[in-house]
């Protein structure tokens, strides 16, 4: 494998290669290369000299000018001309005109309700440092619009690990091909993490056992030597029932814990109320599996664990990724580099944030910032007639279709004195209600720098086309709308290479090596980083070592020690599961990235309609066949889909792969009707995965 990155643009007569990084919400963040004829890009392909790309794509991203050139692209800004909602109308205008009226309806909410009445709403439709959170968090700063708390995602496991180790970096990606033990724990890497699973192939060649924890049998976990249905929102039993397991039997490194960790004792108490019988009834696996994993786990040093968001979108989410984040010092898998876990490495880059942010341009800031609203609750925000949101402004997110609870989300997008901005390469759910939408670019049309939450690379991204029509970055968008606003600090017209070059530490001892410049030769460079980042300790806690007693949660009046906090709809009202017996599990499609490409006929197509899986026992009691037509309904809405008859999910539990667009389903509704605004216990994070639900023949309805 070549180690020596090519130039960022190759030039001949007849084509050019231009290097790019993938913006998409997945871990990989792949280094693309784009072919450009005559200004028109022909082929993406990965970049075989980046150390994780190794010249491999997803197919969604393989066939990405599917996406790039389809014809649904927007490519002028529109002005709603009839009703909001699917089938609406608009009529084309110019961008002065859309900047004009946008900045009209901004000063005159500013002027009437106060510029909190402003929300904008994003998240990680592109995760360039630049279109992610830089010109757009200057200017919504600057004009003393509430804040966005952005917790849709991972905001609930990364507290869980910020507790626990100070950071969210954990084992390389590429380290886990040399692990003897991979757990897959509430993972798909096939689907969500393509590269790592080709280190896990190879370890697996090697040798390694690979497990997988998982409610449904997975396309990774049908790979794996062994497959845990668990049940849902039990992982912190498991793992503290692991936990009894390792002390009870001696399988510790007492020397990595008596020099790198806090609060052993108590948490030998804490473990030792988890006996693998108790933590089998909680579970639904068996006392055998447990202690079988167990001994798997404690007879080596080299066991990797690999933690995905999944497992954290429940009531105890945090806590769960907070309790599984302490294995490794109990067995001293830190040593190893390919020992450890991982959910992020988001962490790990000397990020300049409030140098790209600038918060200190808010009124009151610090001490008496602008009120923040939490995305993952946004249908209640919008409803809210206390102190009502006057303008939503939609970038990097289609709300309409990923946030919970969206028969409220839509009511509140449905307010006739709600003036909503919808920036998106296309007419999405959010757009349909809007009253502008703003015609946005591709990454193959935008100039932008990217980290990586799976890797530890940092990568450059060159446009490689001019705009498809009128498409406009949101740097682009965020300057004229400053312009014509009257905002006057330069900071709101910096360029997009000066932001680049701010974004990161250069001088960090992670960076120091390298340079910008280099980074806009080459196409990437990589973190100067330790292999095995905690084989000494130094973790960046409170106390310098991994916690297992946590006195920030004490303080805060949580349980300080890892714990099990049961699924909110299972417990918080007995009676909930007589009427809803099922759990919902909503994993990703393969070929979906959140919405983005579920409008792509490549994608959709072989997909038929949205489905609904159900074990054959929990099909047989409700007379449900293979291909019938079911709702999946609770008290906050109902959807129909085609049921899958399968062992593949738990007895249970209903799986349904997503998210479809909710225009592209046939009744117009897609899985996040059914549900829950609820938020986990740490980070405020959604809880997607606590929600129960019933399924019945849509003839019976």
């Amino acid at each position: 494998m070549s180690t020596i990155p090519i130039a960022p643009v190759i030039t001949s007569a007849t084509h050019r290669i231009v290097r790019g990084a993938c913006p998409h919400d997945c871990p990989d963040t792949c280094a693309l290369e784009t072919t450009v004829v005559n200004g028109r890009a022909i082929s993406v392909r990965g970049a075989k000299d980046h150390p994780t790309t190794q010249g491999v794509l997803c197919t969604k991203v393989a066939n990405y000018l599917d996406r790039t050139y389809h014809p649904d692209r927007l490519t002028t800004p529109l002005l709603r001309a009839g009703s909001k909602g699917p089938g609406g109308t608009f009529a084309p205008i110019s961008w002065d005109d859309a900047i004009g009226r946008i900045a009209k309806e901004l000063k005159r909410v500013v002027r009437d309700h106060g510029a909190e009445a402003i929300l904008p709403y994003s998240y990680a439709g592109n995760m360039g440092m630049l279109s992610n959170a830089s010109l757009d968090r200057r200017f919504f700063h600057a004009i003393g619009a509430s804040q966005l708390d952005r917790t849709i995602c991972s905001s609930a496991g990364a507290a869980g690990m910020n507790y626990t180790l100070g950071t969210r970096a954990g084992t390389a990606m590429e380290a886990f091909a040399d692990a003897e033990l991979i757990v897959l724990w509430g993972t798909n890497p096939i689907a969500s993490n393509l590269h790592l699973w080709t280190y896990v192939q190879e370890a697996k060649r090697r040798g390694a056992k690979l497990i997988s924890i998982d409610p449904y049998k997975s396309l990774a976990a049908e790979k794996c030597h062994l497959h845990l249905p668990i049940v849902p929102g039990t992982d912190a039993a498991l793992a503290l029932g692991l936990m009894h397991c390792l002390i009870r039997d001696d399988r510790l490194d007492h020397d990595y814990i008596q020099r790198h960790t806090l609060g052993f004792d108590a948490l030998k108490i804490r473990a030792a109320e988890y006996p693998p019988s108790r933590v089998a009834e909680l579970t639904g696996l068996s006392v055998e599996v447990i202690e079988q994993l167990a001994r798997d786990y404690g007879a080596t040093k080299k066991s990797a664990i690999r933690v995905n968001y999944g497992l954290q979108r429940h009531a105890g989410g945090g806590m769960a990724v907070r309790t599984i984040a302490c294995l490794p010092a109990l067995t001293g898998a830190w040593r190893e580099a390919c020992g450890g876990v991982l959910l992020s490495t988001s962490g790990m880059y000397p990020a300049r944030s409030n140098a790209l942010e600038r918060p200190d341009l808010m009124p009151g800031w610090p001490h008496n910032p602008p009120r923040t609203i939490n995305m993952s609750a946004v249908g209640d925000a919008l409803l809210d007639t206390s102190k009502p949101v006057q303008v939503l402004f939609v970038y990097n997110s289609n709300p309409a279709a990923v946030a919970p609870d969206s028969n409220k989300v839509i009511a509140g997008l449905m307010r006739e004195d709600l003036f909503t901005v919808v920036h998106d390469s296309f007419l999405t759910d959010t757009a349909d209600y809007a009253d502008i939408v703003l015609p946005a670019t591709t990454h193959l049309e935008n100039f932008d720098i990217h980290k990586s939450y799976g890797h530890r690379t940092v990568l450059i991204n060159h446009p490689a086309i001019d705009p498809v029509g009128e498409a406009k970055a949101n740097n682009s968008v965020f300057r004229l709308l400053a312009s014509v606003m009257g905002l006057n600090d330069p900071c709101h017209y910096e360029n997009d290479d000066d932001l680049a070059r701010s974004a990161l530490d250069w001088n960090d001892s992670r960076l120091a090596h390298t340079d910008y410049q280099e980074l806009k030769e080459t196409g990437w460079v990589a973190l100067n980083i330790p292999a095995a980042v905690f084989a000494d300790g130094g973790f960046p806690t409170p106390s310098g070592k991994c916690e297992f007693f946590s006195q920030t949660l004490a303080d805060q009046g949580q349980d300080p020690l890892p714990t099990y906090i049961p699924h909110r709809e299972n417990g918080a009202d007995a009676g909930l599961a007589e009427h809803y017996p099922l759990s919902l599990n909503s994993p990703p499609e393969r070929n979906f990235l959140n919405t983005t490409f579920a409008n792509i006929e490549r994608f959709t197509e072989p997909l038929g309609t949205p489905k609904v899986m159900l074990n054959p026992a929990d099909a047989t009691r409700r007379n449900i066949g293979d291909g019938d037509v079911v709702e999946v309904f609770n008290e906050r809405g109902s959807i129909r889909l085609t049921a899958q008859v399968s062992d593949k999910t738990r007895e249970g539990v209903a799986t349904a792969l997503s998210i479809w667009w909710r225009k592209n389903s046939p009744d117009g509704q897609n899985i996040n009707v059914l549900t829950s605004q609820a938020l986990t216990d740490l980070g405020g994070g959604a809880t997607f995965y606590d929600c129960l639900v019933e399924v019945r023949k849509a003839d019976q309805v």
